[in-house]
């Protein structure tokens, strides 16, 4: 890895950040606020909120086993995605190297901040070969995207190949963890302190079940969240927010009661779609969907729009040609998905 003041844009690098009102008395007891221009009225959402979500952190921290200073919290994973162009890739100079397919929003926040996007294609396989990602790196790039498992293929990538790109690349290598609480391998940010050139991302939207508090996360060396918190808005987690995320991991076994769930309702999932006249191929999936490749997934993503249920089509996506991916849902949901999909014509 590259000095990581050689990474970092010059001008974010000597960034004086905003300092909150809340910073300036940390460890200190106070009582009596009149420092924030906020109103006395409406206690407690009248007050702004921690900043750092020390608390949210603190109790994080011993689920996901890092440090605090390991974990940077944001409004959704993509509030983090962002911020990696932000702190790490000068617009119209630097570039980045994905995987294709992929998550959608790597390239979205490419194409807003100016930087160039270069895409490999995975094998027939959806798998990763690590060269081939290598090889399409220059002097300029600054970041590689991996998401395992991947969206919206499912599949985890081959670990060797990932920790290849990880030793060989000089820069920065982010791998979205999205929907590893619903896979078999070790997540990589056991292994933040042998790459500190390595970006886990993580949310609270698919196995804890809160995509509608927008809470996403990072885990990084204390240097790379240094800067996340250098760069990011003042009040980037709204209380809200905070308090529920402290109440779900409260109650993290009933959150495993539902991972369970779900993975047992996908591997019954899978043979009853295979079975299923439209079906050409059930791909492999150790997220929380599958991808199913059928006859004609325009028409069969049609049908069930007009039978009252919605499915991902990704028809259109490199390599998942006539493919629609379908979330794992409830026993119910299935049945019914499963019972209007039989009736297809």
């Amino acid at each position: 890895m590259k000095e990581l003041k050689d990474l970092v844009r010059p001008n974010i690098w000597a960034l004086e950040p905003y300092s909150c009102a809340r910073d300036e008395f940390k460890g200190m007891d106070a009582h009596v606020f009149l420092d924030a221009n906020e109103s006395p009225y409406n206690d407690p959402i009248n007050r702004y909120p921690d900043p750092l979500q020390e608390q949210v952190k603190k109790k994080l921290a011993q689920i996901k086993q890092v440090r605090p200073s390991q974990i940077f919290l944001g409004n959704g994973s993509d509030e983090a995605i962002d911020l990696v162009y932000r702190i790490f890739c000068e617009p119209g100079k630097d570039n980045v190297v994905a995987i294709a397919p992929t998550y959608g929003m790597y390239k979205v926040c490419a194409d807003i901040n100016n930087v160039a996007y270069k895409s490999v294609l995975l094998d027939e396989n959806y798998q990763l070969q690590a060269q081939k990602v290598l090889d399409a790196t220059d002097a300029n790039t600054k970041v590689i995207w991996l998401c395992s498992p991947n969206n919206p293929t499912g599949n985890e990538l081959n670990k060797k190949e990932m920790q290849r790109i990880l030793l060989e690349f000089p820069g920065i290598v982010v791998i979205d963890e999205a929907y590893s609480d619903f896979s078999g391998q070790q997540p990589f940010r056991h292994f933040m302190d042998r790459f500190p050139n390595m970006i886990v991302l993580n949310t609270f939207s698919k196995a804890w079940g809160c995509a509608s508090i927008r809470l996403g996360m990072a885990f990084a060396s204390e240097e790379i969240i240094g800067l996340f918190n250098k760069v990011k808005y003042p009040y980037n987690v709204n209380k809200l927010t905070q308090d529920k995320a402290l109440q779900m991991m409260d109650d993290w076994m009933k959150v495993d009661q539902w991972v369970r769930q779900i993975k047992r309702e996908r591997e019954h999932m899978m043979p009853a779609l295979s079975e299923l006249p439209i079906c050409k191929k059930i791909h492999p999936s150790e997220a929380n969907f599958v991808l199913v490749e059928v006859t004609d997934a325009n028409a069969v993503y049609k049908y069930l729009i007009q039978n009252g249920i919605v499915v991902r089509n990704r028809n259109k996506v490199q390599l998942c040609g006539n493919c629609l991916r379908i979330t794992i849902g409830t026993q119910l949901e299935n049945n019914e998905l499963l019972s209007a999909l039989r009736q297809f014509k």
